[in-house]
């Protein structure tokens, strides 16, 4: 599991600053099923096969959408 804010900190950038732009890529750059299965794993707590029966998918698929939403969280957070 990765630590958004660690992975993404920039010693130049307070906290808050760094917790709203997370928030605004999560809101505005990541698909609606990118959102879901991101903030089901990271922030409810869900594994990723209890996200996938939720969903009715494979886990390999919930698997591939989390991979695809981390990609763009770290190129839309890159300075």
């Amino acid at each position: 599991m990765i630590n958004i804010l660690s992975d993404y900190s920039d010693i130049r950038l307070p906290r808050q600053v760094q917790l709203r732009r997370i928030r605004r890529v999560i809101r505005d750059e990541l698909t609606e099923q990118q959102r879901e299965v991101l903030l089901a794993v990271y922030y409810g707590g869900k594994t990723q096969a209890q996200v996938a029966k939720d969903r009715g998918v494979s886990r390999s698929t919930v698997c591939r959408t989390l991979h695809r939403a981390e990609a763009r969280l770290r190129r839309f957070l890159r300075y």
